[in-house]
């Protein structure tokens, strides 16, 4: 914003697509990198992603190209004050506890999100 603040961002991942994730990890983690807040919703099959071991088929490839794997990816992002956020719903649906979800991983469901949001803040599909 151009008074020097910066508008919160939520993503929300909604498909089980883990280059989708990647995609939004790296975004959200920029954000957070530049002093923002930044929230990742997984919604419905896109909960299925964060069960352990979390990886994905072209992690090697961002190896080799020297850039961080899913898992290393996430707790990057973690680190840096992304909150996490699991959709209840889907976390039944891919038979996942909140034992089985990364540390620090709020279970919540789309209205709560939504309820949370302010007018300034912005909302990404991936």
């Amino acid at each position: 914003m151009r008074d020097g603040t910066m508008r919160a961002l939520t993503i929300i991942v909604a498909a089980p697509d883990p280059e989708r994730l990647r995609g939004a990890l790296t975004l959200a983690a920029a954000q957070a990198a530049l002093g923002g807040q930044a929230r990742l919703f997984l919604q419905l099959d896109a909960v299925a992603l964060l069960r352990a071991p979390i990886a994905a088929p072209r992690d090697a490839g961002h190896k080799a190209a020297g850039l961080p794997s899913l898992e290393d990816l996430l707790a990057e992002a973690l680190s840096l004050g992304v909150v996490l956020s699991a959709c209840q719903s889907g976390m039944s649906l891919a038979g996942l506890s909140l034992a089985d979800l990364p540390p620090g991983t709020e279970v919540t469901g789309p209205i709560a999100l939504l309820q949370a949001q302010t007018e300034a803040d912005r909302l990404i599909f991936a």
